[in-house]
């Protein structure tokens, strides 16, 4: 069992908001917390099939900025409140990873990375949240669990999260924190 302590260690994070460019922006907020057991674990939801984007899909809490965030750890912070009732005010956060551009609508994305201060009691909205899955860091460490396909020049990653497809661009991003490579 890897502590928190050592996934941090462990973690690549920069603490200076990456520049994005011009494209449109949103912001999502990987949220870290560890558990009774000392396992840490991410926060991910289930989009619902009447989403008009990105139904069905695994995601981090998140979205497009509104005129009164500052930024997207506003943003995040915002959306992850709204979406599965995290309190901001809970949350330490600790870096970005890289924005990644998404393929199916020309967004910029910013990850957030944050540390929860305890376990979190989590609220998920019935209209932006199907589902809500917490694994443990060391499953999705596992290489042996992923399997990728290439489309067209873009290798594409997937994990079984108990019946559900991560994939996309949540998938590049989990990868990314930690340290999987592409």
């Amino acid at each position: 069992m890897v502590g928190m302590n050592d996934w941090w260690s462990r973690l690549s994070v920069d603490p200076v908001e990456p520049p994005v460019g011009d494209l449109p922006r949103a912001a999502v907020l990987a949220a870290l917390f560890e558990d009774e057991q000392g396992d840490v674990r991410m926060i991910l939801t289930k989009r619902p099939d009447t989403m008009p984007t990105h139904a069905g899909h695994i995601a981090f809490p998140g979205g497009r900025p509104e005129p009164e965030d500052s930024g997207p750890v506003d943003t995040a912070l915002r959306e992850a409140h709204e979406e599965v009732g995290i309190d901001p005010a809970s949350v330490d956060v600790l870096g970005f990873l890289s924005p990644i551009h998404t393929v199916e609508f020309a967004l910029m994305v910013v990850p957030v990375v944050g540390r929860l201060a305890g376990i979190p009691v989590l609220r998920p909205s019935e209209r932006e949240v199907a589902r809500v899955h917490t694994p443990r860091l060391d499953e999705l460490s596992n290489q042996d669990s992923w399997r990728s396909e290439m489309w067209g020049s873009r290798r594409l990653w997937f994990f079984d999260l108990d019946g559900d497809l991560l994939w996309g661009a949540t998938a590049w991003m989990v990868r990314d924190l930690l340290g999987l490579g592409d």
